[in-house]
């Protein structure tokens, strides 16, 4: 028999899952971005200014911040359900 899952908990996961291919993408991108601008002017201390991947971390990483609270933040309904479950308690 064919087990039926929780719809809340599959979307949960499908997020978290999404979340770490992403950081996943994030570390290899950002290495790829740092060994490129090692190896054309970091070595050499040609540009003394801000190195240009720490843009592409801010850009990814800030899309990275939002899928991580997307993921693993609490959810509103969740609250409300606790907060709920709580005061009917201190009422019995």
């Amino acid at each position: 028999m064919e087990e039926q899952r929780d719809e809340k908990l599959w979307q949960l996961a499908k997020r978290r899952a999404d979340f770490q291919n992403s950081m996943l993408s994030f570390a290899v991108i950002t290495t790829i971005c740092w060994v490129i601008w090692y190896f054309t002017a970091g070595r050499r201390s040609i540009n003394t200014g801000t190195p240009w991947p720490l843009w592409v971390m801010l850009g990814l990483g800030i899309g990275l911040f939002s899928k991580f609270m997307k993921a693993y933040r609490t959810d509103k309904d969740t609250l409300t359900e606790r907060e709920y479950e709580k005061l009917k308690n201190e009422r019995k």
